[in-house]
C-alpha cells in the first residue's frame, strides 16, 4: 500500500502533464511545425555549402604531386558560380531571369497540384472502403480533370528548363568568344586565341571547352535549379501537410531518424565533381589526339607513322576507360548505399509515422472509422511517399551540384586563364635557366610599345614563349616604302620578329615603335583558305557586304586574279559562289597565288611574306613584287632566293648566335659577292681532289725515277 501511495502522485503528475500538453498542444505542433521549416532551411544551406576551401591552386590545376585537385562543394566553387552567374543572369529584367520567375511558379503549381492529389488519392479509397459509389465516380472525374493541369505543368517545367540551359548557354559562349575571338586590340588584349594555345600551357583544348565543357555547364546549371528548390520545397510543404495529418511529434522523430542516416550517407559519397572534372579533361585530350592525326595526316602517311599514332590514341582512350570504371565502381556501390536508405530505411520510417494515428490516441484528435483512417492512411502515405521522394532528391542534388562543381571548374578555368592572358600573364614552361640572373630578369619586364608609321626597334630583346633568348637587343628602322629582306638560319628569331610585329607575342624590353595590327598581312609558305566560296579566299576576312561597301565589285577582283595569272580558275571551279575545301582542290603555288591576289585586295602598309613565293616560277615572283610596290605596300620578306634582292633596299641578317647586322642592300655587289663566294667554295670543294691527284702524280714520278 504504501509502494502505491508512491507511485498515485507520480500519476497524477503525468495526468496533469497529458492535460496540459493537451491543452496547448495546438500551439505546440505550430512551434515544432515552424522549427522544421527552419531547420530544413539551415541544413539544406549547410549541406549546400559544403565543406571549406582547401589550400590549393585557385586555377584547378594539378598539385606538385601530380595529382589533379580535388573539385568539391565548398567554397572556391561558390565563388566561381557566383562569377558565371552573373555573365548567364546579368540583370534581373533579362530573359534568363524572366525564365526563372516562370520556373519557380510552375514549380509552386506543381506542388499545389502534388497536394491537392494526395488528398485526392486518399478520398478515392475511402469512397471505396465506404462502398460510395457515386462518391466515388466524383473523385475519378476530379482526378481526371486535374490531369489536365499536372501534364500542362510538367511539359511546361521541362520546356522552361531547356529554354533555360539554351539560354544560359548562349551568354556564356557569347561572352567566350568574345574573349576569345575578340576584336583584335592591340596591345596585351587581343588575339587571345593564339595566345592561349602559344603562349600558355594551362589549357590544351579550348575547343573541347568552348563547346562541350559549357553545353554540360549550362544543362546542369539549369536542372539543379529544380533539382533543389523544388524539393526543399516540396520537403517543407508535404511535411507541413503530415504534421497536420499525423501530428508534429512524429515528424520530429522522422526528421532525427532521416537526417542521421543522411549524414551517414553523405560521409561516404564520392567526390563526383573531381570525377566529372577529369573525365572533361580525358575526353578533351582524346579529342585533341584525334584532331592532331587529322591535321598532320600527310606528314604521317609519309613517314609511315600509323603505328604509332594508333598507340597513342588507343594511350589516351584506355586513360579514359580506365577513370570512367573507376567512376562506374564508385557509383555502383554508392547507389547501393543511396536506395538502401533513402528507398528502404527510409520507407520503413515513414510507415512507422504514417501508422501513429492508427495505433495511438493523439491529443486533440478525435477517433475515425474505417474509411477515415484508410483515407487518413493513404493521403499521409502518398505525402509520405512524395516527402521521401523529395528528401532523395535533396541528396540526389548534392551528387548533381558535385557534378555542376566539375564543369564550373573547366568553365572557369576558361574565364580565369582567358583574362590572365589578355592582361599579359602567362604559364608557361620555360627552358632551363630562364627564370635566373639577367635572363629571368629579363622575363619579368615589358617593354614599349608605340604608334608609329613606319617601323622601329630601339633594344628589343627577341625571347621565345618558352623563354628561350634568341637576341637580346635587335635595333633597326624601317621607312614606308623601304622594302627589307631578313635572312639567317633556322631559330635565328626571324618568325619571331613578325609575332612581335604582329602583335602576337609581348615585348619584354625596349621600345617599338609600329603601325596597328591591322596595318600587317601575312603571307606564310602555307597559306589558309578560309570555309566558303572562292571569292571569301580573296576579300579574307571580308564578307561580300563589306567588298561591296569598299565599291569593290567581281569584275575588280577579277582583275586581282589576273595579276596573278589565276583569272581562269573561275571559269575552272564554276564561278565566284563555289565552295570547295579550297586546300585540297588548290596546289601550293595556288594557294600563294590566292594569297597574293588577297594582299593586293585589301592593300594594307605592311606585309609580311615568310617565303611567300617559294612555290611560283621567278617570272611570277617579280611580277607580284613590283605590283605590291606599285600599290604602295612595303614588303618584309623572309626568303633565301637571291633573285628577290634586286626589290629590298634594307636587310636584316641573323647570325643564330644572337647576333645581327642591319645595313642598306646593294643587290648588284651582294649578288657578286654571292657568286665570288660560291666560286671559292667551288674551287675550296676541288682542293681534296687536287690534292689526292698531286699525290698519285708525285708517286708515278718517283717510280718512273728509280
Amino acid at each position: 500500500m504504501a509502494a502505491l501511495s508512491n507511485i498515485r502522485p507520480s500519476d497524477a503528475k503525468l495526468a496533469q502533464f497529458a492535460q496540459a500538453y493537451a491543452t496547448h498542444r495546438p500551439l505546440i505542433q505550430r512551434g515544432l511545425t515552424a522549427g522544421f521549416v527552419l531547420y530544413v532551411l539551415t541544413t539544406t544551406y549547410r549541406g549546400l555549402a559544403g565543406r571549406p576551401a582547401r589550400k590549393r591552386d585557385d586555377k584547378g590545376k594539378s598539385g606538385n604531386d601530380g595529382k589533379p585537385t580535388r573539385v568539391a562543394v565548398d567554397a572556391v566553387f561558390y565563388q566561381r558560380l557566383g562569377v558565371i552567374l552573373r555573365i548567364v543572369i546579368p540583370s534581373i529584367r533579362s530573359k534568363e531571369a524572366l525564365l526563372l520567375v516562370m520556373h519557380s511558379s510552375l514549380l509552386i503549381f506543381r506542388t499545389a497540384i502534388s497536394l491537392y492529389v494526395a488528398a485526392l488519392d486518399g478520398k478515392i479509397v475511402a469512397s471505396l472502403v465506404r462502398g460510395r459509389s457515386l462518391e466515388f465516380l466524383l473523385n475519378i472525374i476530379r482526378w481526371l480533370l486535374v490531369a489536365i493541369p499536372a501534364t500542362w505543368t510538367n511539359s511546361w517545367l521541362s520546356y522552361v528548363q531547356n529554354k533555360l540551359a539554351i539560354a544560359y548557354r548562349t551568354r556564356l559562349t557569347k561572352e567566350v568568344l568574345k574573349q576569345y575571338l575578340g576584336e583584335g586590340s592591340e596591345g596585351p588584349e587581343g588575339k587571345v586565341y593564339y595566345k592561349l594555345s602559344n603562349l600558355d600551357d594551362r589549357i590544351q583544348n579550348a575547343d573541347q571547352m568552348i563547346t562541350h565543357d559549357i553545353q554540360h555547364f549550362s544543362t546542369h546549371l539549369a536542372a539543379i535549379y529544380s533539382n533543389l528548390a523544388k524539393p526543399v520545397l516540396d520537403v517543407i510543404l508535404y511535411n507541413y501537410q503530415l504534421a497536420q495529418n499525423v501530428g508534429a511529434e512524429g515528424l520530429v522523430i522522422l526528421t532525427i531518424l532521416v537526417q542521421s542516416s543522411a549524414a551517414l550517407l553523405r560521409a561516404v559519397t564520392p567526390s563526383f565533381g573531381t570525377y566529372t572534372a577529369q573525365s572533361a579533361a580525358l575526353a578533351g585530350s582524346l579529342r585533341h589526339t584525334h584532331s592532331r592525326l587529322s591535321e598532320f595526316a600527310e606528314e604521317i602517311a609519309f613517314f609511315g607513322g600509323e603505328e604509332t599514332e594508333k598507340q597513342l590514341i588507343e594511350r589516351e582512350y584506355a586513360a579514359v576507360v580506365r577513370h570512367e570504371e573507376k567512376v562506374m565502381a564508385s557509383r555502383w556501390w554508392y547507389g547501393c548505399a543511396e536506395e538502401g536508405i533513402v528507398k528502404w530505411l527510409w520507407g520503413s520510417f515513414g510507415l512507422v509515422v504514417c501508422a501513429i494515428p492508427v495505433f495511438f490516441k493523439l491529443p486533440g484528435v478525435a477517433n475515425f472509422d474505417m474509411g477515415s483512417r484508410t483515407e487518413g492512411f493513404v493521403t499521409n502515405r502518398r505525402l509520405l511517399l512524395s516527402s521521401s521522394d523529395a528528401i532523395g532528391r535533396v541528396m540526389y542534388s548534392y551528387k548533381d551540384l558535385a557534378e555542376l562543381a566539375g564543369y564550373t571548374s573547366r568553365v572557369s578555368l576558361l574565364l580565369d586563364t582567358m583574362a590572365d592572358v589578355r592582361k599579359g600573364k602567362f604559364e608557361k614552361a620555360l627552358v632551363s635557366g630562364a627564370t635566373e640572373g639577367e635572363n629571368g630578369k629579363l622575363l619579368r619586364s615589358r617593354g614599349q610599345v608605340y604608334a608609329s608609321e613606319d617601323i622601329r626597334f630601339d633594344g628589343v630583346p627577341i625571347v621565345t614563349p618558352n623563354g628561350d633568348i634568341l637576341v637580346r637587343s635587335l635595333s633597326f628602322y624601317v621607312k614606308p616604302g623601304e622594302h627589307l629582306l631578313i635572312v639567317g638560319p633556322n631559330g635565328a628569331g626571324k618568325s619571331s620578329l613578325f609575332r612581335i610585329l604582329g602583335g602576337l607575342w609581348p615585348v619584354y624590353g625596349g621600345v617599338v615603335s609600329k603601325p596597328p595590327a591591322s596595318d600587317f598581312i601575312l603571307i606564310p609558305q602555307r597559306p589558309y583558305l578560309s570555309l566558303g566560296t572562292l571569292r571569301d579566299q580573296i576579300i579574307y576576312p571580308h564578307s561580300q557586304e563589306n567588298m561591296e561597301a569598299r565599291g569593290v565589285t567581281d569584275a575588280d577582283l577579277f582583275d586581282i586574279l589576273a595579276e596573278v595569272q589565276m583569272e581562269s580558275i573561275v571559269e575552272r571551279e564554276g564561278g565566284w559562289d563555289v565552295v570547295r575545301e579550297w586546300r585540297d582542290a588548290l596546289s601550293g603555288g595556288d594557294k600563294q597565288k590566292i594569297a597574293w591576289a588577297r594582299l593586293f585586295y585589301h592593300k594594307p602598309k605592311y606585309a609580311i611574306l615568310d617565303e611567300a613565293t617559294s612555290l611560283v616560277p621567278p617570272d611570277m615572283e617579280g611580277t607580284m613584287m613590283v605590283h605590291a610596290t606599285a600599290l604602295g605596300i612595303t614588303l618584309l620578306t623572309v626568303s633565301h632566293r637571291p633573285s628577290l634582292w634586286k626589290y629590298h633596299s634594307t636587310i636584316l641578317e641573323f647570325d643564330g648566335q644572337g647576333g645581327y647586322v642591319f645595313t642598306k642592300l646593294d643587290a648588284e655587289k651582294r649578288l657578286r659577292l654571292q657568286e665570288e663566294k660560291q666560286a671559292l667554295e667551288a674551287k675550296l670543294h676541288d682542293v681534296p681532289k687536287m690534292r689526292a691527284r698531286l699525290a698519285e702524280l708525285q708517286a708515278l714520278a718517283s717510280a718512273q725515277g728509280s
